[in-house]
């Protein structure tokens, strides 16, 4: 990996970690679809986990008195049968598909409110929330959209809203970084080939960067009416939809 590739993602991860601190989603899905493009999609997966984990965490932390922790000791109860689920089929995505599910993730917040009712806030939404996004997460490596879902309709501030998803994908992002990594180190040590990972100190470096976005993204929020925020997030999902459906047309050839 070249240094020019190497600035390119650390800016990357400036810009979508200052975006996420904004919306609460948007940048981790932004992010994706530029490391998957320089490196393979478990590569990516590590990289996407390890950035947006700080990010997620530090977002969290900026807001930790809004932190819905009853909804998120539900959400781990929903996530655990996903996560066993998708150790036992060992699921890794192409390129092509990895971009196809990135691109019509954000499909899902155009359904009508009428047609699904989904709310954090009650015990067995939240159970099943953490069953889509922990196999949507480790999947396609993004599920800011599914999670929306299950916030859109709940009495919940902006800022609690923001809180509880980051530490929700904090925890996912942990998981994928053990689901991709493990099997990619026990596969570099029977190969005696190191993984086609960036250097460490890309991930030293991304560090401030991340804190530095995030903290940006946060004082904007705190600028924002709760009627902005919901309709701003679901047109910048949307385009960047429309990009990765294209791309990921364009890698599985039918276009």
């Amino acid at each position: 990996m070249t240094m020019k590739i190497i600035a390119l993602i650390l800016f990357a991860a400036l810009i979508t970690a200052t975006i996420s601190g904004i919306f609460g989603m948007a940048g981790g899905l932004i992010f994706m679809g530029v490391i998957a493009s320089f490196m393979g999609v478990a590569e990516a997966m590590v990289v996407h986990g390890a950035v947006q984990s700080i990010s997620n965490s530090y977002r969290a932390y900026l807001l930790k008195g809004h932190v819905r922790w009853d909804i998120f000791l539900k959400i781990c109860i929903g996530a655990l049968p996903a996560l066993v689920l998708l150790f036992l089929l060992r699921f890794v995505p192409s390129k092509g598909v990895l971009f196809m599910v990135l691109g019509l993730l954000p499909v899902l917040l155009w359904f009508p409110k009428h047609w699904i009712t989904l709310d954090a806030q009650k015990s067995h939404h939240a159970v099943f929330l953490g069953f889509c996004v922990t196999g949507l997460n480790l999947v396609a490596g993004v599920a800011g959209p599914a999670l929306d879902m299950f916030f859109v309709k709940t009495k919940m501030p902006r800022h609690e809203i923001v809180a509880t998803k980051a530490i929700i994908m904090f925890a996912s992002h942990l998981m994928k970084i053990f689901y991709f990594g493990i099997p990619m180190l026990l596969s570099a040590q029977l190969s005696g080939l190191p993984p086609s990972l960036p250097p460490w100190w890309f991930f030293v470096a991304a560090v401030p960067f991340i804190l530095l976005g995030t903290f940006m993204g946060t004082r904007v929020l705190n600028h924002m009416s709760n009627v902005g925020f919901r309709s701003y997030t679901k047109y910048l999902v949307s385009v960047i939809g429309v990009i990765y459906v294209f791309r990921g047309v364009t890698l599985l050839g039918w276009f």
